[in-house]
């Protein structure tokens, strides 16, 4: 059951990062949209429907969350650089999952997913300071933006992953 919800392993942040890792993250996220679309347009309307483990969501759901989780990424960085230390306000993915526009098609995510990455990567490679952040109040800490990204590349790999595992469903 590990390996369905967490198909790349849990997030593991290195205990140091270095240039290396955030270059390679950042380019990973300007690779994600493409890669992601493809696993997501490779699924049929039944694997769409499919939850990829049990009490999982499906893919349409997985799809919208990404879109929904990185719109929520790209505002935190550019908070965190524009803020001294902003408390961001979390969300309920497990609600938003729930609405309805989760049942819009996947297009307009994948869409999002595209354009929100470009944003997200025109801001990441800008960065000089990759020791700011932010507080993240659910989890009682400051959030550097090194730790930030090393997430974010976590976070598009494990649910492309649970993409893939649909594709064989």
């Amino acid at each position: 059951m590990i390996e369905l919800q967490y198909p790349v392993g849990k997030h593991a942040e290195p205990a140091t990062i270095t240039t290396e890792h955030l270059t390679q993250w950042i380019d990973y996220l300007e690779a994600f949209p493409a890669e992601f679309r493809k696993a997501a347009e490779s699924l049929n309307a039944t694997q769409l429907e499919t939850p990829y483990r049990p009490e999982g969501w499906n893919g349409r759901q997985v799809i919208h969350h990404v879109a929904d989780s990185h719109m929520q990424a790209l505002g935190r960085v550019k908070m965190a650089l524009t803020e001294d230390w902003p408390t961001i306000k979390p969300y309920e993915e497990g609600e938003f999952a729930l609405l309805v526009d989760y049942y819009l098609p996947i297009g307009i995510s994948l869409s999002m997913i595209e354009g929100i990455h470009q944003h997200l990567v025109a801001v990441l490679r800008s960065i000089t300071d990759w020791s700011k952040g932010y507080v993240h109040p659910a989890y009682g800490k400051k959030v550097r933006l090194d730790s930030f990204l090393s997430l974010y590349d976590w976070h598009s790999r494990h649910h492309l992953g649970h993409l893939k595992i649909l594709q064989n469903k």
